[in-house]
């Protein structure tokens, strides 16, 4: 292994006023080519659908939803017993608000169990297809825009198993129940009801032909074609399984007709980005849309979000698949077509926003990228050159902004061509370039100091290494960083050393990847030898054998270092006598980051979402590469990470051409607005409340802006404005009582202690009296430290979570201040934090907490803050 694997620094790589391209240097790298020239179609985006993806209004929050972009979803349907969580009918709004198109239902979800009715093909089944589309056809605000699933995995032990004695009755079924549901819509007036199916665990291809031939014969075709593509070795046959799909259709004489995957992928893959673009790659190459298997529970995206609003490194893949948005995509050529686990690549062209990019990942190796197809007309001669890295964070770890970790500025295009290489951290990591005209922002790189390593490489003491193979056990694994992990830290003796030198003395945020197997623990963080603090970690998913030790989070902790070399030692033991409570926890990788700065995160204009008719302009001189947001309609979106909730900066750069205000909206809610006096280049900043996680912010500006960048800065000396009151602290009534904590729990409830027993009941609440911070009407975030393990009914391997709701009512108020759904958290004693939005309308009305109609989660503690401080400042800037 290379000795930049070891310990991996990031650092700035700049090459400027390059007049010729970066030829490749590394004669063993992989090589990627790219012609922009050559369009393969419209990009799609329907790659990251998911199943089950949604679990209640909030979860997802809206924040993860919109930045994922997610276009198509499977949910349970209306008054489904399948699963607690997920009715299509409860999540469409939040689904619909931006990028959702097609909400698909699985009919059959009426059903509590699997396979579904025992497996048993029932007698009324035409009765709940028509209760379930009549749901849809008078409750939904969107019916055209759902899909009907009749039948789910009809080949596997649903109902239809064996072709042989069968095909006669599943055809007869799909006749009916597609006659069925288009009754329904007809008597609404609704015109056809799309309808998809058949829905086979994989590619049939002999049922498929006795289906499209009977469903031609009989005028009920499927609006979308629907199969499974699960397994390893799919990603060698996927392309395969396709062709002959379309070759069918031309010999039956029907289609092209649109396919939907409604379930691909295996537990390996999910969160993983080298892994992810591998199948996204194929999906965009074909032009057609998948969902994401649902091999755990509802509401994270299936492992692709982290926390309660946080983003593992699969949300930000996403992200970054959902930016290429109103791109055409284009010819790329990886090493290798239809092969497992190896380098592939998307490559778009933005022309309106003048914006090329590749996302890739998959590969071991140094990467060679040769881009081609730069047509001078929209990149004109000299290109900047970023590169974000996204290493894998665990399925509940938290991965922070994507860093720029190499640049090119103002490189020279050579007949619309250039040429670099890009290093390899690990091959479960994802990179995104982004090719776009000279601007007049200088790109850099490594613009906050990081570094990281893997725990295996580090100096180990009364621990052991596991390799964790990709391709074993079918693919039912998640995978680790470096494709190895420590484990067997279980000893008083056991210790993780890593010896890392820091450039100067100040703050650092010491992360640690690893598996906490369904209860939460403690390690201790030495310094030099010295006790530094405790590391608390919130419980992991540990419900099979195939998620415990392996189903990765994080925990994040904040410690002074002074400049140069230090020894931070991760242990089992504070005193080297007596173990931690749960501490033996798998180890994946540690990172440590200087936020001495409060770690300004730079989202520069020409990388953001714009909507309406908003886009990037190179046609001021001044201003090349800034986002043109003017009048109705038009805005900018930044999707900005908050490694913890509390005040930041917010603050834009920006050029007027006479005065103008900025307005600015953080998740979903208006909260300042930005003011330049006159024409000039100007910088405002506002400080604002962000919730731990991803924070969606939207910028709009009726007399127009030129925006140049967004940056978000912590500053937690602002956070005294914030009021915490711990819950047991707080007026309880009726059932609500204090849960206290064994330290031996490992519990990281504040003080050991939590309410329980809230809500089912409209007087079980507790009261939180007005005070000093939240005295007045107005815009007020709560962030709420909560436990909720509550599951509904058995499952085969799902654990089927309850997202519980809790409500805030203020005495005096309106009917309701605010409420949210709190996602699962893996053990009663384990808590996660999710912030509610609330509008105050008095001064002295009391705060009260509950669920009139079931139980809410366990409050640890809430935290009450306005969601602006002061007054936004701004200055006048020389130049942008």
């Amino acid at each position: 292994m290379r000795s930049f694997l070891k310990i991996m620094t990031v650092v700035a790589i700049t090459t400027a006023g390059l007049s010729v391209p970066a030829a490749a240097a590394d004669p063993n790298a992989d090589v990627l080519s790219v012609d922009f020239a050559q369009s393969t179609g419209s990009f799609r985006g329907g790659a990251t659908g998911t199943l089950y993806g949604f679990g209640d209004e909030g979860a997802p929050t809206s924040a993860l939803i919109n930045g994922a972009a997610i276009t198509n979803t499977s949910q349970k349907a209306p008054y489904g017993t399948q699963h607690p969580s997920g009715d299509a009918l409860k999540v469409e709004d939040g689904f619909f608000a931006k990028h959702g198109k097609d909400m698909y239902i699985y009919v059959q979800d009426f059903y509590p169990d699997w396979p579904y009715n025992g497996g048993v093909r029932p007698s009324n089944y035409l009765e709940i297809v028509e209760t379930v589309a009549e749901a849809v056809a008078t409750k939904s605000a969107r019916p055209k825009d759902y899909v009907f699933i009749p039948f789910n995995e009809p080949d596997g032990g649903n109902w239809y198993a064996n072709w042989a004695t069968m095909k006669n009755t599943f055809l007869a079924d799909w006749k009916a129940t597609y006659s069925k549901i288009q009754e329904v819509y007809a008597r609404h007036g609704l015109g056809h009801a799309r309808i998809g199916g058949p829905g086979d665990t994989g590619w049939q291809p002999a049922r498929s032909a006795d289906f499209l031939n009977y469903a031609k014969a009989n005028a009920v075709l499927p609006d979308i074609f629907i199969w499974h593509e699960l397994g390893i070795d799919n990603l060698r046959t996927f392309r395969s399984h396709f062709a002959d799909y379309r070759r069918l259709e031309t010999s039956v004489g029907v289609g092209p007709i649109p396919i939907n995957i409604t379930e691909y992928r295996m537990l390996r893959d999910m969160g993983t980005p080298g892994q992810l673009i591998q199948w996204l790659s194929i999906m965009e190459d074909l032009k057609v849309d998948g969902q994401t298997a649902y091999w755990n529970y509802a509401g994270n995206f299936n492992d692709n979000s982290a926390r309660t609003n946080s983003a593992n490194a699969g949300w930000w893949l996403y992200k970054w698949y959902g930016d290429l948005a109103g791109s055409r995509t284009v010819k790329v050529t990886p090493p290798a077509l239809n092969a497992v686990d190896t380098l592939q690549a998307i490559g778009a062209v933005d022309t309106a926003n003048k914006r090329a990019t590749v996302l890739y990942g998959g590969g071991s190796k140094t990467v060679s990228l040769k881009l081609a197809g730069l047509d001078a007309a929209t990149f004109g001669s000299k290109v900047d050159v970023e590169v974000r890295e996204n290493t894998l964070s665990g399925a509940e770890g938290v991965a922070g902004t994507p860093p720029v970790i190499k640049v090119l500025d103002g490189v020279a295009l050579v007949n619309g061509t250039v040429s670099f290489d890009v290093p390899t951290y690990d091959r479960y990591a994802a990179y995104q370039v982004v090719i776009t005209p000279e601007q007049e922002r200088t790109p850099v790189a490594g613009s906050v100091w990081t570094a990281q390593t893997e725990a295996e490489n580090t100096a180990l003491t009364a621990a052991t290494v596991y390799t964790q193979d990709p391709q074993a056990g079918g693919g039912w694994k998640f995978l680790a960083s470096g494709g190895r992990d420590v484990g067997s830290f279980n000893q008083p003796t056991s210790k993780a050393d890593w010896t890392v030198t820091v450039p100067r003395s100040g703050k650092y945020r010491f992360q640690v990847i690893g598996a906490t197997p369904g209860k939460p623990g403690r390690h201790a963080l030495f310094v030099d030898g010295t006790r530094s603090t405790i590391v608390q970690y919130a419980a992991d998913l540990a419900l099979t054998d195939y998620q415990k030790w392996q189903y990765r989070g994080s925990s994040e902790v904040t410690i002074p270092l002074t400049a140069g070399q230090h020894t931070l030692s991760l242990r089992a033991s504070e005193d080297g006598v007596a173990v931690l409570p749960n501490s033996d926890i798998t180890l994946d990788k540690f990172l440590l980051t200087d936020v001495t700065d409060g770690e300004p995160t730079v989202y520069p204009a020409s990388t953001l979402r714009y909507a309406g008719g908003a886009q990037v302009t190179y046609g001021t001189t001044g201003a090349r590469g800034y986002g043109s947001v003017r009048g109705a309609g038009q805005r900018a979106e930044v999707y900005a990470n908050a490694w913890e909730t509390g005040y930041y900066d917010v603050t834009l750069d920006y050029r007027t051409s006479a005065a103008a205000t900025a307005d600015l909206r953080v998740n979903g809610r208006s909260v300042t607005k930005l003011t330049a006096a006159r024409d000039g280049s100007w910088r405002s900043t506002a400080r604002v409340r962000l919730a731990q996680g991803i924070n969606e912010l939207e910028l709009s500006s009726a007399a127009g802006i030129l925006l140049k960048q967004v940056t978000t800065t912590r500053a937690a000396a602002a956070d005294t404005a914030a009021v915490t009151i711990e819950a047991e602290n707080a007026v309880r009534h009726g059932t609500t009582a204090v849960n206290t904590y064994p330290t031996a729990s490992g519990s990281n409830a504040s003080g050991l202690k939590a309410l329980g027993y809230i809500g089912n009941g409209a007087a079980n609440t507790f009261e939180i009296p007005r005070g000093p911070g939240f005295d007045k009407p107005g815009a007020y975030d709560i962030a709420v430290s909560y436990a909720n393990a509550e599951l509904g009914g058995p499952h085969a391997y799902n654990p089927q979570v309850v997202d519980r709701r809790l409500d805030v009512t203020e005495t005096g108020g309106a009917a309701s201040a605010g409420h949210a759904y709190f996602r699962y958290t893996y053990a009663w004693d384990s808590f996660l934090e999710r912030t509610i939005g609330v509008e105050l309308k008095t001064a002295s009305g009391s705060l009260v907490f509950g669920n009139a109609g079931a139980y809410a989660p366990d409050v640890d503690k809430i935290t009450i803050a306005p969601i602006v401080l002061g007054t936004p400042i701004t200055q006048k800037r020389s130049g942008c």
